[in-house]
């Protein structure tokens, strides 16, 4: 989905918006056990990001006053909302969700990622996830706080996120 989202800075001599994209999947939505929703908003989404996340070449907030080409706007909207229809098709499951947040490693919907990955078996993948989070994350003062998250996932599953942890 996309959702054109006005900026705080719009005024009635500038119109500026973010296209936010979200993709939702039931899934996910069944392993947070939460209401299967059949016209989620964007925020509701499980893959959320703007357009510019996806698309480089795109600004990250449009602006629209007397000055502007809309030419030029629209070339360049329809060329990103093109490249993220296109990105889009990549994420042919709920597998390709939960890569994506696990490949860099982002916190966002880390617990769902751990129980998709625990669920169908693959240790190596969760393994590798929980590492990198916790390079990335573990001296904040948060960690902690999803580490126990974590610990509970993983023991539920029969893994000893300790013994993962303590592993170079």
């Amino acid at each position: 989905m996309f959702h054109f989202q006005k900026s705080s800075g719009h005024s009635s001599d500038n119109a500026m918006f973010y296209v936010n994209c979200g993709i939702y999947a039931t899934e996910l939505a069944h392993i947070q056990s939460k209401e299967i929703l059949t016209a989620p908003k964007e925020v509701e989404c499980h893959f959320r990001a703007r357009i510019e996340e996806i698309v480089k070449s795109v600004p990250a907030r449009f602006s629209i006053t007397s000055a502007t080409n809309i030419n030029d706007v629209r070339e360049i909207l329809y060329h990103g909302l093109e490249e993220v229809h296109h990105f889009y098709k990549t994420m042919t499951s709920v597998r390709s969700i939960v890569d994506y947040y696990t490949s860099s490693p982002f916190l966002h919907l880390g617990e769902e990622s751990f129980h998709l990955l625990l669920q169908v078996n693959d240790l190596t993948a969760a393994t590798q996830y929980l590492k990198a989070l916790q390079k990335k994350h573990g001296t904040e003062q948060r960690w902690t706080i999803f580490e126990k998250k974590y610990h509970a996932i993983f023991k539920q599953y029969g893994v000893d996120i300790d013994y993962i942890l303590k592993e170079k």
